[in-house]
């Protein structure tokens, strides 16, 4: 009898849920700038790694145009029975960085997405060039 719950424990380990990541991230962005009740928040996607996972998520302006807003993927860890955020990758950018348009960077105002489209010229900083 011991033996399926032990089983049972075993494969619900492996597999995190996402009101658990969920959590995770809402602990984690308690200790920012951020304004999570002007935002929705949606995990994507969440690949487990035993102990860690990897966990897509995006980020709207609560009644903002649908195309406004970022994905973030998150490197997270089971810790204690909680998930916690490991490390932090934005859809634009190798690693975040201080200061980069992210939602953990403060500031709270989400960039439109880009889908891969270049800037317009005007929205160019001056290059100094004469």
């Amino acid at each position: 009898m011991i033996l399926p719950l032990l089983i049972l424990a075993a494969c619900n380990r492996g597999s995190p849920s996402n009101e658990a990541i969920r959590q995770g991230l809402l602990d984690h962005l308690k200790g920012t700038s951020v304004n999570v009740a002007a935002m929705d928040m949606d995990v994507t996607s969440v690949e487990p790694h035993g102990d860690q996972a990897d966990v897509t998520v995006t980020f709207k302006p609560k009644g903002g145009p649908a195309a406004q807003g970022m994905a973030l993927h998150y490197r997270m860890q089971e810790k204690s029975g909680r998930w916690a955020v490991v490390s932090i990758q934005d859809s634009a950018h190798a690693s975040t960085a201080p200061g980069a348009s992210n939602p953990h960077a403060g500031g709270g105002a989400l960039p439109p997405a880009s889908h891969g489209e270049m800037p317009s010229p005007e929205d160019l900083p001056p290059t100094g060039h004469k």
